[in-house]
């Protein structure tokens, strides 16, 4: 089974994170911001993984640290848990529709890092998540499990639709991403015969 587990002290955050891409049962998220809990759920579930999140962090200032660290350490845990990406699909794409909004995301599990991300987010926070911290969340884990991330608003009006849209999405996509193609299950998804 593909897993990693990794734990980040700061003096800003302390986190623990638990991956597992093989093994689809609910997962366990812990975050102290509720919406962002639900974010990460949605994640998990729409990718067919387990995911364990804990993090307890300076949410007396906001929600930057925690929420930025938290991408930091998964992007790191799928890396790790990915290896050496033998029989990877390696690429995702999907277009996801929830009510008024349509987002699409494209990945490619490439060891080159990269964030697109063309999204006009209406309000400034829902709950008591701040919602320009939306990319950089996407970015650290584009940064840190070295993938090339593109996440498009194609339209919206609701902001809560639109993020659950674009972890959703995102969750879809990672899921082609990861799977294992039986035609190539001995074979690394490049030219060049190794993604680092």
């Amino acid at each position: 089974m593909r897993g990693a587990k990794l734990d980040r002290k700061t003096k800003e955050t302390e986190i623990s994170i638990e991956i597992n891409l093989d093994l689809n049962q609910n997962s366990n998220i812990s975050t102290g911001i509720g919406f962002f809990n639900h974010m990460l759920e949605l994640f998990a579930f729409h990718s067919g993984i387990y995911l364990e999140v804990k993090c307890n962090g300076d949410l007396d200032v906001d929600g930057h640290h925690s929420i930025e660290d938290i991408g930091i350490l998964l992007g790191k845990a799928i890396k790790e848990a990915l290896g050496n990406k033998v029989g990877i699909n390696r690429y995702g794409d999907i277009f996801l529709p929830m009510d008024e909004t349509l987002a699409h995301c494209s990945l490619d599990i490439s060891g080159r890092p990269y964030l697109v991300f063309n999204v006009e987010i209406p309000c400034e926070r829902v709950g008591q998540f701040e919602t320009e911290l939306t990319e950089e969340f996407f970015r650290a884990i584009a940064v840190n499990s070295g993938m090339t991330l593109h996440l498009n608003l194609e339209y919206g009006k609701n902001t809560h639709h639109i993020i659950e849209a674009l972890f959703k999405s995102f969750g879809r996509a990672f899921k082609q991403a990861i799977t294992i193609n039986n035609e190539n299950k001995d074979k690394v998804m490049s030219s060049k015969g190794v993604i680092e």
